[in-house]
């Protein structure tokens, strides 16, 4: 039987973010490890209990770090192997782990393997990489509609084209090819005997897709049984440590990267159906589409768990809706081309498409935080940070840290034209959005989600429960329950600009049942039949502890 102790993730606090954007500490423009090193227990005192650090590897930054150079190495711009040791250990000392992004699908084009494989056909590192005389008459889509025509380059040297699922700087590694499967391993490996806790597993379904090329007339079986050996070497290297998945495909798809009911694979993925669904409900101050979303998830098994978001470090993908829905949200939040991107996605951050709207904004987070699973956090969401339209393509949600309404946010003291992305110039600039003012004002959204974390926490049953939609005659309100081992919690959210009547029955209710508000100092009381009726206001919210006499308040 697994102990539940060893499944820290499905009560996590997962925060994202980019090293270089994070906190400049020597001033050259550029974030560092000492600069996270500095700013760990504002990490601490935000609740964060994982620590995710998108790709601190040497790269060309042709793709924001996601090409790789040495797998091994730490980018001089950022710092060293000590100041990564020094981050996990401060990261332990407060209660946090450290995760770290597994970009093993391609390489840069400046990688050694890459080098080594188009200087000679005859290379022993040419099986590295998928290789053929012409493309396919049938080609695989691009990821990256419209910056890329085609996933298959011409190396003029050779003669041959390399397979790029991504940009063309960016070449597959053929996966089929045992050794590159040892290489891997060994980078995992020693990741972990850094003291890293798991690895955040980019583009899943390209990392596993069998290509036409690979070794050709090798069997290397089912590919999911390559990812239920990465979870293998990674339990017998860690015992508890996590691999979450970043797979965007249909619940049923998603099922098999989970491991079924044996839970070997994947640990976690991130629920993007249930993201996307989300925006929609929004654009249309109707709660059905999200309430729809979770309540359809498939069963998974106890020691898997699904990822909440609200915002990543890419494009807002809208790829799971229909053309018209997506239309809907592109309306609401996109109104302008500058705001799209690929035909599918959103390249801003939540408060401005809500016109910083604080009500809209924190029945928002409310929802992230008590939608069973775990919450996933980018960086500057806890103070309301903004996009910079200016940065290209998906970097707009990649602006530096807002510290303070100083020079450059408080992120560094470089001049402007050194920064390694520029600040926001909008209302939503440090002027008007930063941690300093924020932690000195008790009503601000810094210290709301605060307060959400701190609940979320003491509410393990959001991890862990059985999830039910309650059902509501106003189509704006979502009223939800988790109920668990270690209690039963209701919340309830208006996405409309009305204000609405709730009611909600506790069908077991006794004489002593109450339900006490866990982010309020509220209780309820309820009818002899258990049931009651709540005023929401405006995209209004509240958490609902189901509770008798012997129930001690925990918030």
């Amino acid at each position: 039987m697994t102990d539940t102790a060893d499944l820290w993730w499905k009560t996590a606090v997962v925060y994202c973010l980019d090293v270089e954007t994070f906190m400049d500490w020597n001033d050259d423009g550029v974030g560092d490890l000492a600069g996270l090193a500095h700013r760990m227990d504002y990490l601490a005192e935000l609740g964060v209990t994982c620590l995710w650090l998108m790709p601190f590897y040497p790269t060309p930054d042709r793709d924001d770090g996601y090409d790789i150079t040495d797998f091994y190495g730490v980018d001089p711009r950022l710092g060293h192997h000590g100041d990564l040791v020094e981050i996990v250990r401060t990261a332990r000392d407060r209660g946090m782990r450290v995760i770290a992004d597994l970009v093993v699908n391609h390489t840069s084009d400046r990688h050694p393997w890459f080098k080594a494989a188009r200087s000679s056909v005859d290379s022993p590192y040419r099986d590295f990489y998928v290789w053929r005389d012409a493309p396919p008459a049938k080609e695989a889509e691009t990821v990256f509609p419209g910056e890329e025509s085609s996933v298959w380059e011409l190396d003029e040297k050779s003669g041959q084209y390399y397979l790029h699922r991504f940009y063309r700087h960016q070449p597959d590694l053929n996966v089929e090819n045992p050794r590159v499967r040892d290489e891997i391993d060994k980078v995992m490996g020693f990741w972990l005997e850094l003291g890293i806790h798991g690895f955040r597993v980019d583009a899943v379904p390209f990392l596993l897709e069998p290509s036409e090329g690979k070794l050709a007339g090798d069997d290397y079986g089912d590919p999911h049984d390559y990812l239920r050996s990465l979870r293998s070497f990674l339990g017998r290297r860690s015992g508890d440590g996590i691999l979450l998945g970043e797979v965007n495909l249909p619940r049923e798809e998603q099922l098999q990267y989970f491991g079924g009911e044996a839970s070997d694979e994947l640990t976690m993925q991130f629920d993007f159906v249930g993201m996307q669904k989300f925006y929609l409900s929004l654009a249309r101050a109707d709660a059905r589409p999200i309430a729809e979303a979770l309540s359809s998830r498939p069963a998974i098994g106890l020691q898997s768990q699904w990822a909440n978001f609200l915002r990543n470090h890419d494009e807002l993908t809208l790829d799971k809706l229909t053309e018209s829905e997506r239309e809907e949200v592109f309306h609401a939040f996109a109104p302008d081309e500058d705001m799209r991107i690929f035909d599918r996605g959103i390249v801003r951050r939540l408060p401005p498409m809500l016109d910083g709207d604080p009500r809209r904004i924190r029945m928002a987070y409310s929802l992230l935080f008590s939608m069973p699973g775990t919450p996933v956090l980018f960086y500057g969401e806890e103070i309301g940070m903004g996009e910079n339209l200016a940065i290209p393509g998906r970097g707009s949600v990649r602006s530096p840290m807002q510290w303070t309404s100083g020079k450059n946010g408080g992120f560094s003291r470089a001049a402007k034209s050194r920064l390694a992305a520029p600040v926001v110039e909008d209302g939503f600039s440090p002027e008007h959005v930063n941690v300093a003012d924020q932690r000195q004002d008790p009503d601000s959204l810094l210290h709301f989600i605060r307060l959400l974390i701190r609940t979320y926490r003491n509410s393990v049953e959001i991890g862990w429960g059985d999830f039910a939609v309650l059902p509501q005659p106003n189509a704006a309100v979502l009223v939800h329950s988790v109920t668990g081992a270690q209690g039963r919690m209701i919340a309830m959210h208006n996405f409309g600009q009305e204000p609405a009547i709730v009611p909600v029955t506790v069908p077991d209710a006794d004489a002593s049942t109450r339900l006490i508000d866990l982010l309020e100092p509220d209780d309820v009381v309820l009818s002899d039949n258990g049931a009651a009726e709540l005023a929401l206001p405006a995209y209004g919210f509240r958490w609902l502890r189901v509770a008798d006499d012997a129930t001690k308040r925990l918030h």
